[in-house]
C-alpha cells in the first residue's frame, strides 16, 4: 500500500509541477526543454532526500524510478505526436515582426516589453528598427531576424564560392602528444616535431594545445 500511496504522490507532484512550470512560463526555463526543467529539480530534491533518508530510503528511490520512467515515455511519445510536443514544450511566439510589436504576444508568452529590450540588446540589436522578425522560442531564448541591410554580408552576396571548411583535430594537449589522433590523420612524430621545430618551439612540453586541419595546417596555442 505504501508502494502504491509513493507512486501517486510522485504522479501528483509530477502534474503539480507541470502547471506551475507552464503557468510561470518558458523564460523561467533558459535552455532547457520545458520536461527537463520540472523533472531535472525534482530528481535533484528527490536525491538529497534520499541520501538523508536512513528509516525507509525505498520510498525516495521510487519517485525516483517513477520520474525517470515517466520522461522516458514522455520523450517516445512527443517523439511521435507532434501535438503532444506541441503541448508539453510549448510553440514558439512571434513578438515582432515588420516593424510591429505584437502586445497579445509577448502577454501570452509573459515577456513584458523591457525583458524584451534586454533579449535584443543581448543579441547586438540596440535599435528595433533594426529587426524585420523576433521569435520568442519554446526554450525561453529569443530569435531575432534583422532587416535585409542589417544582415552580416556572405560569400553568396559576393560571388564567392569558398572552400568548405572541416574539423579540426586536436593533435598536444597539455603538452601531450595524441598519437589516436596523430595515426588517424596519417600523420607521424618526426612530421609533427618539423611542424612545431618551425614554429619556434623545441618540444611539444611547451604547447598547451595543438589543432591540425584537413589540410595538415598546424595552429599551436
Amino acid at each position: 500500500m505504501d508502494i502504491i500511496n509513493v507512486i501517486l504522490t510522485s504522479l501528483l507532484s509530477v502534474a503539480a509541477l507541470f502547471i506551475i512550470a507552464k503557468i510561470m512560463g518558458h523564460k523561467q526555463m533558459s535552455q532547457l526543454d520545458f520536461f527537463d526543467y520540472i523533472t531535472g529539480i525534482t530528481i535533484g530534491s528527490i536525491a538529497a532526500e534520499l541520501a538523508t533518508e536512513l528509516e525507509e530510503p525505498w520510498k525516495p528511490l521510487i519517485a525516483m524510478i517513477v520520474y525517470g520512467v515517466m520522461v522516458v515515455l514522455l520523450t517516445v511519445v512527443t517523439s511521435k505526436l507532434p501535438k503532444m510536443r506541441k503541448f508539453i514544450n510549448g510553440t514558439p511566439t512571434i513578438i515582432m515582426n515588420g516593424g510591429k510589436l505584437y502586445r497579445r504576444n509577448m502577454k501570452k508568452a509573459k515577456l513584458d516589453l523591457s525583458e524584451f529590450m534586454v533579449m535584443c540588446r543581448q543579441q547586438g540589436y540596440f535599435d528595433l528598427n533594426d529587426i524585420h522578425t523576433a521569435v520568442f522560442e519554446y526554450n525561453g531564448r529569443l530569435t531575432v531576424l534583422p532587416i535585409s541591410t542589417k544582415r552580416p554580408v556572405n560569400p553568396e552576396d559576393m560571388n564567392l564560392s569558398p572552400q568548405p571548411a572541416g574539423l579540426c583535430t586536436e593533435l598536444i594537449m597539455d603538452g601531450k602528444v595524441l598519437t589516436e589522433n596523430l595515426k588517424r590523420m596519417g600523420l607521424d612524430d618526426k612530421w609533427l616535431q618539423k611542424q612545431i621545430q618551425a614554429k619556434g618551439y623545441r618540444h611539444t612540453k611547451e604547447i598547451y594545445l595543438a589543432v591540425c586541419d584537413e589540410n595538415n595546417k598546424l595552429s599551436v596555442f
